[in-house]
């Protein structure tokens, strides 16, 4: 069986018994785990920090955990060298007790909670991105009491069109997020900042977006925020020394996609800034970056067992599997597109069919796969992997139908061990008032 590597955990190997990630098989793990399953490779995950670290050494690496969290994964970034970005207190919280100090821990949002704003004061968070200037007034206020003195950075939308799906697209100028740069509110930000008591202006940070393909986009955007920097250095008399330039690097989703590498990235956007710099008579920035799809995402299938069969002759076959839309909303909200392998054994026909892999929940657009080659002889029972799963599923799973969700259960060494477990139909009956 062919596996196009971009789209596969790196320890993943195809043998007559099936698919292995982390030297065990997929049927071992479906057999002592159950399905649908997630299963994450730990050395993949791993190696992709090593990797952003190594690419942007002396600058930094913030992990997007909306991407994907949990307890094990903080302790993996604590290990590896690696910050986290957090947006909520739940965040924070799985930060904080994984032993992540609040050095290595910056803190976004649009519309952050004072709670959470203390919280993320009383922790020591290294850097805090302020959103609106409702919020710049309320950090002020909670520094101030605790006689604390804040790092923010302040959030820019530089006008960058990301070219990818409009729900995912942050850097243009119509957002909910952070302040315009073309309308003049990103200047009047800076001047609220610089102004008020508690907090100390080191930065600037923007984020254009998510599944992001194309180098020039950081590069434009980071001509920008240069440009921002020598403002607030000629206005103010301040010189700014951060850049955040934001994550939404994007991944293989089809065999057909060349993601970008953050080797080839790294190298050519500091490359940018320094010159940028350079022209505009200021000192090169500490940048930092905030890659979360990129890592977690090529490091995970979702493995399903097929329930049924469904045959329309001159429309289409209907593979259906446990799991879909409670486990993978992105099809559905996004239009996302996915393949998908057969997972529990070889097979004498090749992927020689079309199919549309669909869940199990009451929506006809419950679709993990639109149209995946799949063996003709494909039978109820079988298992099918779906890969690129790491990023925004687990994370934004829910119980429609009142499914439980899956696990997620991590890989190594020929070791499967749960991460996650898997939630119970009594766990998702809990909060319900009898």
């Amino acid at each position: 069986m062919h596996l196009p590597p971009q789209l596969w955990p790196a320890t993943t190997t195809s043998s007559t018994d099936g698919l292995k990630i982390g030297g065990v098989l997929l049927s071992d793990i479906a057999e002592q785990f159950g399905t649908p399953a997630f299963v994450l490779d730990e050395d993949d995950f791993r190696a992709r920090c090593r990797s952003w670290r190594a690419a942007f050494t002396g600058h930094d690496v913030f992990y997007a955990a909306k991407a994907f969290l949990c307890h094990q994964v903080a302790t993996w970034l604590k290990e590896e060298g690696v910050g986290i970005d957090v947006c909520s207190a739940g965040e924070l919280r799985t930060a904080r007790r994984a032993g992540i100090p609040g050095s290595s821990v910056i803190f976004h949002g649009n519309n952050k909670s004072v709670t959470e704003l203390a919280e993320a004061v009383d922790h020591g968070v290294s850097l805090v991105v302020v959103d609106s200037h409702d919020e710049i007034t309320r950090l002020s206020d909670i520094a101030t009491r605790r006689n604390a003195r804040q790092q923010v950075l302040v959030r820019v939308t530089p006008g960058v069109e990301a070219h990818t799906h409009a729900y995912i697209t942050t850097g243009t100028d119509d957002q909910k997020f952070g302040f315009s740069l073309s309308t003049g509110s990103a200047h009047r930000a800076i001047s609220h900042a610089l102004s008020v008591p508690g907090l100390e202006l080191v930065g600037l940070h923007s984020h254009l977006g998510s599944q992001i393909l194309r180098p020039d986009v950081f590069e434009e955007a980071a001509d920008r925020l240069v440009g921002l920097m020598a403002d607030t250095a000629r206005t103010h008399g301040t010189i700014l020394r951060r850049l955040d330039l934001g994550g939404g690097l994007g991944i293989a989703y089809l065999p057909d996609d060349e993601p970008l590498d953050v080797r080839d990235l790294a190298p050519a956007v500091i490359d940018r800034v320094r010159k940028a710099c350079a022209e505009a008579g200021i000192p090169m920035p500490r940048l930092a970056v905030e890659p979360g799809r990129a890592i977690a995402g090529p490091t995970t299938v979702t493995l399903y067992t097929v329930g049924t069969i469904k045959r329309q002759p001159g429309l289409r076959t209907w593979v259906s599997v446990d799991g879909g839309l409670s486990d993978n909303m992105r099809p559905a909200l996004y239009d996302a597109s996915y393949t998908a392998a057969l997972a529990d054994r070889a097979t004498a026909r090749n992927a020689d069919e079309t199919v549309t892999v669909c869940g199990r929940h009451c929506e006809s657009g419950d679709v993990v796969v639109d149209s995946a080659r799949l063996p003709a002889d494909l039978a109820v029972g079988d298992l099918l992997a779906v890969p690129a799963s790491g990023a925004y599923h687990r994370s934004m799973a829910n119980n429609y139908n009142f499914q439980p969700r899956p696990p997620v259960v991590a890989v190594r060494d020929s070791t499967a061990r749960v991460i996650v477990r898997r939630e119970t139909i009594d766990d998702v009956l809990r909060l319900d008032v009898e």
